[in-house]
């Protein structure tokens, strides 16, 4: 029968376009994930990281997550996984779990604050993962929300959050958690965000 909905594809393509377009071009962009919008940009890019940090209200000491589509995409930030973290990270993935794992010494003080491990997932929302794909590498996600504030579930409360401070905001619907990621060390095991 062919393609029944030719609009709906050739607009997903016309978004992921465009907000390649924008993190090429050092941009701050919004975009659905597993249970909430996340902010993104380029996690290399030190001034967009900066200038994201600034509109989200949060210290750099606290870190960033780096979501992928994939663990290559995030292997050039690590350092390499011993079997046991392999099986541990990996039987997660994709998923919402966010892992603390050892960052290669050279990965940015601003991805990692003050620790030497760096927050990262493999992302089970179809439409961040497509992106990361078309992005061709790791993505800075970070929740689209002022510090302390709720985190958005809709490109509206992004819109209303951010007003003109973002450079795109993907459309698209939320994953079904109801919760953010949760966040796990990988070294000890221990849940530090359930």
């Amino acid at each position: 029968m062919g393609n029944a909905h030719p609009t709906i594809e050739y607009m997903t393509q016309w978004h992921l376009k465009q907000a390649i377009r924008y993190l090429k071009t050092g941009g701050i962009i919004a975009y659905p994930t597993e249970a909430v919008y996340g902010l993104g940009c380029d996690p290399l890019n030190e001034k967009t990281v900066a200038r994201l940090l600034a509109l989200k209200q949060r210290a750099w000491q606290k870190g960033l997550i780096l979501i992928a589509a994939d663990y290559a995409q995030l292997a050039p930030f690590l350092e390499p996984l011993t079997p046991t973290l392999e099986k541990r990270v990996f039987a997660t993935w994709p998923g919402a779990v966010t892992w603390l794992l050892p960052a290669r010494a050279e990965v940015p003080y601003w991805l990692r604050g003050q620790s030497s491990q760096l927050a990262v997932r493999v992302t089970a929302h179809s439409g961040a993962a497509t992106l990361c794909q078309h992005w061709g590498t790791a993505l800075v996600s970070t929740s689209a929300n002022l510090s302390g504030h709720p985190p958005a579930k809709t490109a509206f409360q992004v819109r209303r959050a951010f007003a003109q401070t973002l450079d795109y905001i993907m459309p698209g619907q939320i994953g079904g958690r109801q919760r953010p990621s949760e966040i796990r060390d990988a070294l000890t095991n221990v849940v530090l965000r359930g």
